[in-house]
């Protein structure tokens, strides 16, 4: 079995690596999966009947359109590239460090999803991708939310692990 802990220093127990533990597993490979598809479905709707569904709107409509699909697309492609960067630090193609500087280059916060406006008006094809965007969207931020806290240098030590190191200490410390 691969060890996928990280050694939190001298005496201290190994903690699980969560982040190599996730995207091992399958729950990411669904996660993945589903943000690349998203992708894709999103790229076919907006060439396709999204364009078509886009020019028969009126003009305030139209440019609601305009914007939710720049909002969506925008949160797609930073999405995918969370998702890829992870992907990247799981097969060992990018260290833990380097994904932390790229990692500043995608601006999930920045593309957080905004109440459509004029939702009656647009196309339901584009309402229905927005909410499965934002779905997935509120998904990857409690993901990167749990593996930043876990990165993060200056984070407080686990209160187990350090319990479970001064009781390793004081049991094998021999008495005279």
């Amino acid at each position: 079995m691969e060890n996928h802990g990280s050694a939190k220093g001298a005496g201290e127990e190994k903690l699980v690596d969560f982040m190599a533990r996730f995207t091992e597993s399958e729950q990411f490979n669904r996660v993945f999966q589903e943000g690349m598809s998203l992708v894709e479905e999103t790229a076919d709707y907006l060439d396709g009947p999204g364009r078509e569904e886009a020019r028969r709107l009126p003009r305030p409509a139209a440019l609601a359109y305009a914007t939710e699909s720049m909002r969506l697309t925008t949160r797609l492609m930073q999405m995918a590239s969370w998702l890829l960067l992870q992907r990247a630090v799981s097969c060992g193609e990018i260290s833990e460090e380097a994904a932390r500087e790229e990692k500043s280059r995608i601006s999930l916060a920045d593309s957080a999803p905004e109440p459509l406006q004029n939702t009656d008006e647009l196309p339901e094809g584009l309402r229905v991708l927005s909410t499965r965007s934002s779905r997935l969207y509120e998904r990857i931020m409690k993901l990167d939310e749990m593996i930043s806290n876990r990165c993060t240098p200056d984070a407080d030590p686990n209160p187990v692990a350090v319990h479970m190191s001064r009781l390793a200490e004081v049991f094998s410390t021999p008495r005279s």
